[in-house]
């Protein structure tokens, strides 16, 4: 079976041939660096990241490029807001990235270019593009001229005055069409700035991407990648300004987009108070639980948050893991070939998972110690190819048990003065007891052996 990949370009689903099958190429747009990042900031992440792995299987070199943004207005607002140099804020910002992408099992890709790196080369392709006609000078902006572009628009498959009235279109009076764009942009003495040929000024966001992509990937790449929302404007603008700048028929050959994560049915957004903050998200779930969730829909449905599904995904984590406890795995093993024809059609990772948790149900009802073990190993396999179940199944449980305020002496009294409760029939005392144990996040079973206990899944 050959990878297939939905194509944002064409509207269908295509057999993946690229470019050049030693060196494939992948860029996907990265965070800007001005705040801690949101679940849906992780979902690209994490999703393209899956990408990159199920490549990885077919070919020798994949290079993987996801910038930084590290110069933005957002920044500079947060950088004056605070009395600090934007280093400062896109390093901190930076960095808390990096330790929650990690916490998720992202691993970091091949190259990460940030925009403060590449400003000559900015500066040259803006140069290509007024050379040939394609931007313009006004009044010390640079701007994309989209009316010399015949397929603007082409990605988004709209038409002039709906890209118009949809897009976050800057109006100035001193642009030739309203959809024209900025490449290069003015900065005032208290705002970062390097110098160019038109004065001190900052690069526009959508030329960022395009000069670090044709800087570590090549003027055509294999497959580009974003969330849904970027669909318009930002890389219906790269293609345009890669394009004209390089003189190609071709800038990215399959484009591949997520869709939203909404909480709780609602979109997220500040005004509403549902932004939910990976960071945050992390001081109460194990990181291994987010990706699931986050894997848990097919990556370009929505995907809709909420604490039942986290649940369910620690609940599901638990058992796999206790599994791969209780059964020793087989070295050497491959993943099972469901997960990965799954995988390899266009990302369908709800099927993956579902194969996945088909392979635990086996383990779970066999009575042959040799069949056990083949599958264990497969299962460990499994989740391999989805950055998932590979810690140590005593390090997961520790984690989840470290969830809990309480050490492991405290519950034990705690359990012991319950039991006699029970044991001299003052159920209001033992039922006391379960209550202020579960406020802490400790669920107690009871069973013919006795009282056992295990974190919550909250």
């Amino acid at each position: 079976m050959t990878i297939r990949i939905y194509n944002t370009l064409t509207r269908r689903k295509e057999a993946f041939t690229p470019l050049d099958p030693e060196r494939v190429t992948l860029y996907a747009c990265g965070p800007t660096v001005y705040n801690y990042a949101h679940i849906g900031n992780a979902r690209p992440a994490v999703i393209f990241d899956l990408l990159r792995q199920v490549l990885a299987r077919r070919y020798p070199q994949v290079v993987y490029a996801r910038n930084i943004t590290d110069v933005d207005d957002k920044i500079n607002q947060s950088a004056a807001d605070q009395g600090v140099p934007i280093e400062v804020i896109s390093q901190r910002y930076t960095r808390a990235y990096h330790e929650d992408m990690d916490a998720l099992g992202v691993q970091r890709p091949t190259v990460e270019p940030r925009a403060t790196d590449h400003i000559d080369a900015i500066i040259r392709m803006i140069e290509q593009l007024i050379s040939t006609g394609h931007a313009y000078l006004a009044e010390d902006h640079i701007l994309f001229n989209v009316d010399s572009y015949a397929d603007y628009g082409k990605l988004s498959r709209r038409d002039r005055r709906e890209m118009i009235a949809g897009a976050r279109v800057e109006v100035a009076p001193f642009k030739k069409h309203p959809a024209d764009f900025v490449l290069w942009k003015p900065s005032t003495p208290d705002q970062p700035g390097w110098d160019s040929p038109w004065g001190r000024g900052r690069p526009g966001w959508h030329i960022e991407c395009s000069a670090m992509s044709a800087a570590h990937l090549g003027e055509i790449i294999d497959i580009h990648g974003g969330g849904q929302d970027l669909v318009f404007p930002h890389h219906e603008n790269e293609i345009a300004q890669s394009r004209c700048a390089h003189g190609t028929e071709t800038f990215a050959r399959y484009w591949m987009h997520n869709g939203f994560v909404t909480v709780e049915k609602r979109k997220m957004s500040k005004s509403l108070g549902n932004t939910l903050i990976v960071h945050d998200l992390l001081d109460q779930w194990p990181g291994e639980a987010l990706r699931y969730v986050l894997l848990s829909a097919h990556y370009r449905q929505p995907l809709d948050w909420s604490e039942k599904v986290l649940e369910q995904a620690v609940t599901t984590l638990d058992r796999l893991y206790g599994l791969l406890q209780d059964h020793p795995a087989s070295a050497g093993q491959e993943p099972d070939s469901a997960v990965i024809e799954a995988l390899e059609d266009d990302l369908n990772t709800p099927t993956a998972l579902a194969a996945l948790n088909g392979l635990a149900r086996r383990l779970a009802q066999t009575d042959s110690s040799s069949e056990a073990s083949l599958l264990a190993g497969q299962l460990h396999a499994s989740g391999a190819a989805m950055g998932l179940l590979q810690q140590a199944p005593a390090d997961w449980f520790a984690q989840r048990k470290g969830q809990t305020d309480l050490d492991e002496s405290e519950i034990s009294t705690l359990i012991a003065r319950r039991n006699e409760a029970r044991q001299s029939r003052d159920f209001a005392e033992a039922d006391r007891i379960r209550d202020l144990l579960a406020e802490r996040g400790i669920e107690l079973k009871d069973g013919a052996d006795g009282t056992s206990w295990e974190l919550a899944s909250k």
